[in-house]
């Protein structure tokens, strides 16, 4: 396991030498991560929770990391000689991930000594932010296809551990695997691929380059079929071989189509195959593919089975980020909790102040997600009385739920340190955000203008906020 410790920022380290030396690095705080509203996002899909728990458990400075600190020449002896002995003590409670997620909800709390909690904030971000945003792009456009997409990003990654970990987090957002061998061996996650143009262009003809990979993998024959042209040349080509493989005993797995008018070209060949009598191959797609494509294609009629996806996943090329923040929501004094407000003329940028809980509300007779309640750790919700909700800032906006039910989304990660529960399969994290998602109306989940699902805040916590907001100093 790689030690990351100084995956940070240098602030995080120049402030812990500030809270040491004014005293304050044993201070328990706690932060908060959450992210803003942004246009496209409708909802997002937790992940990355595994990574920061590794993290945290492998928290140390070795000796190189504080000869390298002691070559900036910007901090004292004493100072570093704490952090040579500096190991993570703290609590996180955490969203599962797979969870859906929305703007300002505490996805993450992290309650731990002052220059702890500090210092986990830059690598905490990374962790969350990137594999959240890959797996609601993921999540996304698997909804668009109805399912069948694998992730195809690699080459196209930012860098290898975007690729490795936006693999990681597609599977969850519901992608059926990946193109990716070290992901797949690293998290157990089924990976396919069949052949490139160069294959085809190394061999003397189209036909001889089909029959060479069909003699290579007889039983699991999927032939790449536009390189040169589509239905004049590649489909009958691939049809041949079919048939031979079909007369060996073998049956073929069908064509993928990666340029051209796809909607077109899977019309034309879906006919071509079935026509042969091989109407149980399938066709798969890939170029450049996005949720947006892949609706229009499905609109068109396109007799497309599965879908490669790959830049436009692997970098969220419409949203290259998510804007997780990790803000600063308590301190304590012995056992007293201080709650602390971040202010800003932008009304979206004030923070909510103190320890919180996040629930979920339920109709208990559809099933379906109502809106998701923040409130001040320790409050109680009751399902047996109505609960009036309410905008946390356009406050006249209120609707009254009865015959609900609620759940804590957020359960313990971390406790003393150490994880509290052990590592959660791929595919059990997937099948958690697909019937999760089932909870939700389709009018929230949809592409174009959805309905904005609510996320309110409790009587007590919003009194508390605008008590804070009103002082202006955020303090209570």
């Amino acid at each position: 396991m790689r030690n990351l410790t100084l995956l940070t920022d240098l602030y995080q380290l120049t402030m812990g030498q500030g809270y040491f030396n004014d005293g304050k690095h044993e201070q328990i705080a706690v932060f908060d991560v959450f992210f803003r509203p942004n246009k496209l996002i409708t909802y997002s899909v937790a992940a990355g929770m595994e990574q920061v728990v590794e993290y945290l458990e492998n928290l140390h400075f070795s000796e190189e990391d504080i000869t390298y600190l002691r070559s900036l020449g910007c901090f004292s002896e004493e100072y570093l000689a704490y952090l040579k002995e500096l190991r993570f003590t703290g609590d996180v409670v955490a969203v599962r991930e797979g969870e859906i997620v929305f703007p300002y909800e505490p996805i993450i709390t992290v309650k731990a000594p002052m220059i702890q909690a500090q210092l986990v904030e830059t690598a905490l971000l990374t962790f969350v932010n990137h594999q959240t945003l890959i797996a609601s792009k993921a999540a996304k456009i698997v909804d668009a296809a109805g399912g069948g997409v694998m992730e195809f990003g690699l080459r196209r990654a930012q860098g290898a551990d975007a690729g490795i970990y936006g693999a990681r987090a597609a599977i969850i957002g519901g992608c059926v695997g990946t193109s990716n061998v070290y992901a797949g061996k690293l998290f157990n996650v089924p990976v396919s691929g069949t052949m490139a143009h160069s294959w085809v262009m190394n061999f003397p003809s189209e036909l001889e380059a089909f029959r060479a990979y069909a003699k290579s993998f007889p039983d699991n024959c999927l032939l790449l079929v536009d390189t040169y042209d589509t239905l004049r040349s590649g489909v009958p080509h691939a049809i041949e071989v079919f048939k031979e493989l079909r007369a060996a005993g073998y049956k073929p797995k069908g064509i993928r189509l990666d340029s051209g008018d796809l909607a077109y070209l899977s019309k034309e060949a879906r006919k071509m195959l079935d026509g042969a009598g091989f109407s149980d191959a399938i066709i798969c797609a890939s170029g450049d593919l996005d949720e947006y494509s892949i609706r229009s294609l499905k609109e068109q009629g396109a007799k497309i089975d599965n879908w490669g996806v790959g830049t436009k996943l692997i970098t969220s090329a419409d949203l290259p980020a998510l804007g997780g923040v990790y803000k600063l929501a308590a301190v304590y004094e012995g056992e007293e909790e201080i709650p602390k407000i971040k202010l800003s003329d932008t009304t979206e940028k004030i923070t909510n102040p103190g320890v919180k809980e996040v629930y979920r509300l339920y109709d208990r007779d559809s099933g379906k997600a109502i809106a998701d309640y923040i409130v001040c750790a320790g409050e109680y919700v009751d399902e047996e009385k109505p609960l009036e909700l309410f905008h946390p800032v356009e406050t006249w906006k209120r609707m009254t739920v009865t015959n609900f039910r609620a759940r804590n989304l957020r359960t313990a990660l971390v406790k003393n340190g150490k994880r509290v529960h052990g590592m959660v399969p791929l595919k059990e994290l997937a099948a958690y955000f697909k019937a999760e998602k089932a909870c939700f109306w389709e009018e929230y989940m949809r592409r174009d203008m959805p309905h904005i699902y609510k996320v309110d805040l409790s009587p007590t916590l919003h009194a508390l906020k605008v008590q804070m907001v009103k002082g202006g100093k955020g303090e209570a």
